[in-house]
């Protein structure tokens, strides 16, 4: 079987690696490895998928994921890739987001006999004596070499906390404990980490004289320099309830055509082979591309039904045969129409204008469409006379629809 640090190199998943030919050994043997997940929001997104496919790749080839979320880490917040400091959560709101990752990262690992083990560093972190832990701990960290590190720098002109100072150390801390706990020998993360899980790696030999190794994977951009994991209107997050399958499906589906052949690689388990065949193509003959390459990402995120029903949803609009009822809705009271709802009110209450200012923009710059129908004036109110089958459909550009059901 061939080795999985070959396959990572191959797929693009790798930006660097600590020890790459010890690694490479290492990996012949089944062995545990560790990613932390800051608790910082109910939902992982877009940014995050790289290195859950990642770690699925890894357990594929018969290693073990440690999942640690970061319930002791998430009270500090890291500065590593902030310009500012983190806004600290409270204990309670850390809780709640530390269940629901650990809810939703189940859905892409496979925790059956304990094929993978989910971990909260508030177990052990939250424990520690402060003088003990400056004593075992922080007697191996240079400060110097410290605030020379690209994260540290770029925040001590803009002012650096000390409670954020400490945050290498308490993850470094974490490799350290897992490496004693569970025989962890590998972490993973952002390159934006690297400093950080390189840190662990030396505190773990200078320590218990252990060998353990570092790997990071590439900061994303799209071909036109967007960060992946954001949009125009904000954070694509991997919980439908937070983006809509539908809108989550129109993101892969409309990604640029320089970028379809890499996150074919990236965020999908297909053979290299298939996806040298499906992006052999250029022009609008690379939209099946396109298509295969969101349905097969929406599947993975939220299951084959939801997939289908965003596919359908989408070829109900552009043309062809499919079901509407996939397209995000909102209820609307009929008697909001009686004496016309503004169209800009509409755009912002239901996700398709950040604010009434951006909505007025949009519609003068020809973008709003009510029932496929452009708008021209920005007092266009929504009456009666627009439903049409018991909805109003909105449109925002080209392929951002929005359905208000009447009732």
């Amino acid at each position: 079987m061939a080795n999985v640090l070959d396959l990572l190199q191959e797929r693009g998943y790798i930006e660097q690696v600590s020890d790459q030919e010890a690694l490479h050994a290492a990996l012949d043997q089944p062995l545990s490895f560790y990613i932390g997940y800051d608790p910082s929001a109910v939902s992982l997104h877009v940014g995050h998928l790289l290195t859950i496919m990642v770690v699925a790749n890894l357990q594929r080839a018969g290693h073990r994921p440690l999942i640690l979320v970061g319930g002791g880490t998430g009270m500090i917040g890291d500065p590593s890739g902030r310009t500012e400091m983190r806004k600290l959560l409270a204990v309670e709101a850390i809780q709640t987001n530390v269940r629901a990752i650990q809810q939703q990262l189940s859905r892409f690992i496979s925790f059956d006999e304990g094929k993978a083990i989910v971990v909260n560093n508030a177990d052990w972190l939250l424990k520690l004596g402060y003088i003990d832990f400056l004593r075992e701990i922080g007697q191996h960290f240079s400060v110097n070499r410290m605030i020379a590190m690209e994260a540290y720098r770029q925040r001590l002109e803009r002012g650096l906390s000390f409670i954020e100072f400490n945050y290498q150390l308490l993850q470094a801390y974490d490799f350290l404990h897992l490496y004693r706990t569970y025989d962890c020998r590998l972490q993973l993360g952002g390159n934006d980490q690297w400093g950080n899980i390189l840190a662990g790696v030396d505190l773990i030999r200078r320590v218990d004289g252990g060998e353990a190794f570092a790997m990071t994977t590439p900061l994303l951009t799209t071909s036109s320099g967007a960060k992946m994991g954001k949009s125009a209107e904000g954070a694509l997050w991997l919980n439908g309830d937070m983006l809509s399958p539908y809108d989550f499906y129109q993101y892969w589906v409309n990604v640029e055509d320089d970028d379809v052949e890499r996150f074919l690689r990236l965020y999908t388990f297909k053979p290299l082979e298939e996806v040298a065949e499906l992006t052999s193509v250029r022009g609008s003959a690379l939209n099946h591309a396109k298509q295969v390459l969101a349905y097969t990402v929406t599947s993975l995120v939220h299951g084959a039904e939801a997939a289908e029903q965003a596919q359908g949803a989408a070829r109900a609009l552009f043309g062809g045969s499919g079901e509407r009822a996939a397209i995000p809705s909102t209820p609307l009271a009929l008697d909001r129409l009686t004496d016309g709802l503004p169209l800009v009110d509409a755009l912002v209450e239901v996700g398709l204008s950040r604010s009434k200012s951006e909505a007025r923009r949009l519609v003068e710059q020809g973008g709003a469409y009510v029932n496929d129908q452009a708008v021209p004036s920005t007092d266009r109110l929504l009456g009666t006379d627009d439903i049409q089958e018991g909805e109003i459909l909105l449109r925002a550009g080209k392929k951002r629809f929005h359905r208000l059901t009447v009732a």
